[in-house]
């Protein structure tokens, strides 16, 4: 981010403003809003402005701004639509280190102010690093087609509510009581008994939450799919805003762990092949001992829990401690792979099953059906197999494979950095060693991107023409 965002307290605090044209007028519009106190200079200025000046709600002094005018306000808007006079009005702000914005020149401002959602109290800031002010107003417009203009009143309500809440314990009961009157309770008593009947229906909400037992800790086994944050599902998504634990494994990108609430616990559970690890058990202890204290964990896994995680270990664990836990699944690794290179895992006529495999190293692959893998049509698709290569290339040579059967490699599916890598089993293991795979890669056997089997199959048609 080149700005960071911040909401700054004006309330009784001084912002000045430089101008009285078009320009001035629209910031003030929105300065308005706020219960600061606003300042414009400007030695001719729109008749909306004179009628705001007379009105007391600003105060309008009809001449050019000074350096002195600055001096201990809090914000200062340029607006006066001149080079020269914008220049003058950053001098002064630089020299008295008051931030100013100029408006339409985000080179020379010192702050930028984004397109505002107002439900006031609740305030929704929308920023594009001044890239692209079109975008941030369609946004806004959605934000605000979404967010009832009620919203205001029963966060007001709400506010008045904090101290009393405080009875709560803080974390789960208390964040659980808010949920309930954000989510169901306050819209449903606005909607049917208008603002009067909030009050009470928030009085009553919070007697019952008194009353009620504190509630058993829960985990959520979450797929956070390959990497991309978009392939997040819904549910996925809610069981991480609502987590107090996060317990992930190597393959969980960042950009997913930032979905989590920020007050969460995370906790990185990793496994490497050949690399650092945590021992299963140790994970199976974690989940427990946080479910146990009543909190909501969610264990996250990279693709899909229920293939290649361990998830019965971890299953077995929550059951044996009287846990309760859900599974939500994610969009596999093999899926978001197989996507990246247009085919499909199965096709008519072609292959009627494809067979998944996993192994760190040689070890973990000794036991399949090499003969039938190597069949004509057959497809595999190869989890963390890349020390492997050598042994797999090995092993279905021996067992007859066509030394031209595709091999595709898709390293880091579905994100910015993925790389695919196309080539055949004869040269499978020093095509995958040139490349220098470091991120998790997913093998394919008997799979070519669509693009390489289009131009196999022109190669093919022009040899036989």
């Amino acid at each position: 981010m080149q700005h960071f965002p911040v909401f700054m307290a004006v309330k009784g605090r001084r912002i000045v403003v430089s101008g009285g044209g078009d320009a001035a007028l629209a910031k003030l519009r929105l300065l308005l809003k706020t219960e600061a106190r606003i300042e414009v200079y400007a030695p001719e200025a729109e008749p909306e402005i004179v009628q705001w000046a007379n009105e007391g709600r600003i105060t309008l002094y009809r001449r050019a701004i000074g350096a002195a005018d600055l001096m201990g306000a809090v914000l200062a808007y340029g607006a006066d639509e001149d080079d020269l006079l914008d220049a003058r009005f950053a001098a002064f702000a630089a020299e008295t280190r008051v931030p100013h914005n100029i408006v339409d020149n985000l080179e020379d401002s010192g702050f930028i102010t984004p397109a505002i959602v107002d439900r006031d109290p609740v305030v929704v800031a929308i920023g594009t690093e001044g890239a692209a002010p079109v975008l941030a107003r369609a946004i806004k417009a959605d934000l605000e087609a979404r967010l009832p203009s009620s919203l205001g009143f029963l966060t007001r309500v709400g506010r008045s509510f904090r101290q009393a809440a405080e009875q709560l314990p803080f974390g789960r009961r208390r964040r659980d009581f808010w949920a309930d009157y954000y989510g169901q309770v306050g819209p449903q008593a606005m909607s049917r008994g208008g603002e009067g009947a909030v009050a009470p229906a928030l009085a009553r909400l919070l007697a019952d939450h008194l009353t009620d037992a504190p509630r058993k800790g829960h985990v959520d086994f979450v797929g956070a799919g390959p990497g991309d944050p978009d392939l997040l599902t819904v549910r996925a998504r809610r069981a991480l805003d609502a987590a107090d634990v996060v317990i992930h494994d190597r393959l969980v990108t960042p950009a997913i762990l930032d979905l989590a609430r920020r007050e969460a616990v995370i906790i990185d559970a990793g496994k490497e092949g050949f690399g650092p690890s945590t021992p299963q058990a140790e994970i199976d202890a974690l989940i427990v001992k946080h479910a146990g204290k009543g909190r909501h964990v969610v264990r996250l896994k990279g693709g899909d829990p229920t293939v290649f995680g361990r998830l019965d270990e971890e299953v077995e664990a929550v059951e044996a401690a009287g846990i309760s836990f859900a599974i939500i699944p994610g969009i596999t690794a093999a899926s978001a792979a197989v996507a990246a290179i247009g085919q499909s895992l199965t096709r008519r006529g072609r292959n009627s099953s494809v067979r998944l495999l996993t192994g760190h190293d040689v070890k973990g692959f000794a036991d399949h059906d090499w003969k039938a893998l190597a069949r004509p049509g057959e497809v595999a698709a190869i989890y963390m197999g890349k020390s492997s290569a050598r042994f797999v290339q090995g092993r279905l040579l021996m067992h007859g494979c066509d030394p031209q059967t595709p091999v595709t490699v898709v390293e880091n599916a579905s994100r910015a950095d993925q790389r695919i890598l196309s080539t055949t089993v004869a040269e499978m293991e020093p095509a995958m060693s040139e490349a220098r795979l470091d991120g998790p890669a997913l093998t394919f056997i008997g799979l070519a991107p669509r693009a390489a089997q289009a131009d196999i199959r022109n190669l093919v048609q022009e040899a036989v023409s």
